[in-house]
């Protein structure tokens, strides 16, 4: 098949934007500063628009890099082109969060989903699909902090991302909410432990996912673009999925 027959059929297929769009009132990081945007030149006055736009690496839809939390590892120039095109698995447990707020997504959820679409391929990317971004782009509905003040999320359990990893070698991980960890355990291990796992392994990341509701649970491709920055720890993205024929 030539490469001109290849862009043919994808363009043929049902693409799926997995990012949220950008404002200065989104939910971010708590540490985080928000987004400031500072129009320069406009065409009316000065015959060309212009803008300055100033924001955290990890704001929005975007990847972490490994350098995000791990000393000496990967900044994202340092990932390859050809590893931001994966075949994407996605675990839809949107039912069980809805019902509990705190679910973490353990290894049962993992072999049960291998049992019903077969065992997840090495080299992957996995998503968990919570229905979080539904709550987008409502801060307060995205922290969903209770009475004293702490938030209740959904997240990864590090058994999963152990299994998933290491018994599984998928090569990334992607979710809907600001962190890879439930906001139970961030409390409870005082730190983001599945975050620092998995870019400690020297792998990455793609946090505040889109959409997922709308991918199957196997045979989509995923793509990720950003700008390239040198010595850049994370930066918004642009996260595209293919479906699968059956899907189009």
């Amino acid at each position: 098949m030539t490469l001109d027959e290849i862009i043919t059929a994808l363009r043929g297929k049902k693409w799926v934007d997995l990012t949220h769009s950008v404002t200065e009132s989104i939910p971010i990081f708590s540490a985080f500063p928000g987004v400031q945007r500072n129009t320069l030149y406009t065409v009316e006055q000065d015959g060309f628009f212009a803008q300055q736009l100033t924001f955290v690496t990890q704001t929005g839809t975007h990847i972490d890099a490994p350098a995000h939390f791990s000393l000496g590892k990967r900044c994202l120039d340092g990932l390859a082109n050809k590893a931001l095109l994966l075949p994407l698995r996605v675990i839809h447990k949107q039912e069980a969060v809805a019902q509990d707020a705190d679910y973490r997504l353990g290894v049962q959820d993992i072999v049960d989903f291998e049992q019903q679409y077969g065992q997840i391929p090495s080299g992957c990317f996995v998503a968990f699909a919570s229905g979080w971004s539904k709550r987008w782009p409502d801060a307060q509905a995205f922290a969903n902090n209770d009475t004293e003040g702490n938030s209740h999320t959904p997240g990864w359990s590090i058994e999963a991302l152990r299994f998933l990893f290491e018994q599984r070698q998928i090569a990334a991980v992607g979710h809907e909410t600001l962190d890879t960890d439930a906001a139970v355990d961030f409390r409870r291990n005082n730190g983001l432990i599945g975050e620092f796992y998995v870019l400690d392994r020297d792998a990455w990341q793609v946090e505040v996912m889109n959409n997922l509701d709308q991918v199957p649970a196997v045979g989509a491709y995923l793509q990720v673009s950003f700008p390239n920055f040198a010595g850049a720890p994370g930066f918004p993205v642009r996260a595209i999925a293919y479906l699968p024929d059956d899907e189009c």
